[in-house]
């Protein structure tokens, strides 16, 4: 004889946990797929390679670096959500877009069983920056969509504005010499 869990025809789909990195910014916690993240870095082993921008169109973006021949731009994420100012102590270098992102520390790594949409309350700019949330430890955490944090178009207004800002150094330099 069959119970009645082992009739009743399973219908779930198991679902795979997500691995998440869980960040802090302004005592605010974060969560970002692990797989998005392709190197975790002290800003201390940034200080030579990083170069500072003057781009107030994007203050959340002050800072660029070169890796493998391209530019990756940084983007602070307590500016980018509107959070207090910090002393960002780590960058996330993201995989697959040229952004790194400045965030206080690393609270840990974890598995979510899943992320859930979002509210219907989000609204605005929080529709772009975030996937949607998880439940965790009695928590929710939203989960930031990677490609939140800069869209194409800023990306292409960035590209434009860094390539004029070097232009135009190198002028200077010539003209110094």
């Amino acid at each position: 004889m069959k119970s009645a869990d082992e009739q009743t025809p399973k219908f779930r789909r198991s679902r795979r946990p997500e691995a998440v990195i869980l960040f802090v910014v302004a005592h605010q916690i974060f969560a970002i797929a692990a797989d998005s993240v392709q190197e975790l870095r002290s800003t201390d082993s940034l200080a030579g390679a990083a170069v500072e921008i003057d781009q107030p169109e994007f203050p959340k973006v002050r800072h660029t670096i070169e890796r493998s021949r391209q530019t990756y731009y940084i983007v602070n994420a307590g500016s980018h959500f509107h959070l207090p100012v910090t002393r960002p102590s780590l960058v996330l270098i993201l995989r697959q877009l040229r952004a790194a992102v400045l965030v206080d520390r690393i609270e840990r790594m974890a598995e979510v069983s899943r992320v859930y949409p979002l509210p219907q309350a989000f609204t605005g700019e929080e529709r772009r920056w975030y996937r949607g949330l998880a439940y965790l430890d009695d928590m929710v955490i939203p989960v930031v969509n990677p490609g939140g944090f800069l869209s194409p178009e800023e990306f292409q207004r960035l590209d434009r504005a860094t390539a004029a800002q070097a232009s135009q150094t190198e002028m200077e330099s010539a003209a110094h010499s």
